[in-house]
């Protein structure tokens, strides 16, 4: 038997708002509601969690583990923008076309990933 996932740890300064931003851009994780100002949570599907974790040092370097994002509802770009709105900001576009992803950061600075949907990469246009 292998193991499987129960949560991803991730340091930040203030956890309560990194909760609350993370809680806006992922449709399947919802806060946990037992926070505290040392550690908050986002509980997800299957019993797995996003717990982020207080810790005094702001972000200095890149990220040696990342979570990647596959939109749902819309394409790739429209979400970027999206998340662009709501205080992600661009570390790497490698957008080419309909191909390739952009790398984002939160506003701690933590990296992730936004891929094409699957419909992007189908060539089907979204309504």
């Amino acid at each position: 038997m292998a193991s499987r996932t129960a949560n991803f740890t991730i340091d930040a300064h203030d956890p309560r708002a990194q909760v609350a931003w993370w809680a806006q851009v992922l449709d399947d994780f919802e806060p946990d509601g037992e926070d505290t100002d040392d550690e908050a949570e986002l509980r997800g599907p299957a019993g797995r969690w996003l717990i982020f974790i207080r810790v005094p040092d702001r972000k200095t370097v890149k990220n040696r583990m990342h979570i990647c994002l596959r939109p749902v509802d819309r394409s790739r770009d429209d979400e970027i923008e999206r998340l662009l709105g709501l205080g992600a900001t661009v570390v790497n576009d490698l957008r080419a076309g309909d191909e390739g992803w952009a790398v984002l950061a939160d506003p701690e600075g933590n990296e992730f990933c936004v891929l094409s949907t699957r419909a992007d990469e189908a060539g089907i246009a979204r309504a």
